[in-house]
């Protein structure tokens, strides 16, 4: 099996408690359908800053952010993708960028 980086990019934030209880929900039954294969659940991301050749800083991590991340083992890229494909990052308008972890040793 394989390792895939899951970034979850932009997403709008739950505008109620209410809302926000009902998306809490919907990431804890994803989360209890992929199981094991959720390597690491992850976590959302605060503040960031990108740094380019030269030192440049781009506040706030430039045009697409980083809202958050976890771990997926797949047997394929086809696997992890089709994994994401109800996840609720992407009902609430974010994205999902899913990355093979290429081991080097």
């Amino acid at each position: 099996m394989t390792k895939f980086l899951l970034v979850f990019h932009g997403g709008d934030a739950p505008t109620s408690k209410e809302e926000g209880e009902k998306v809490m929900a919907a990431w804890g039954q994803w989360i209890g359908k992929l199981g094991s294969a959720l390597v690491d659940v992850g976590n959302p991301t605060g503040q960031s800053r990108t740094v380019s050749p030269g030192g440049r800083i781009t506040e706030g991590g430039g045009d697409n952010p980083t809202t958050g991340y976890s771990i997926l083992e797949a047997d394929s890229l086809e696997a992890a993708v089709a994994a994401v494909k109800d996840c609720p990052q992407l009902a609430a308008n974010g994205s999902i960028e899913v990355a093979e972890i290429t081991p080097v040793m």
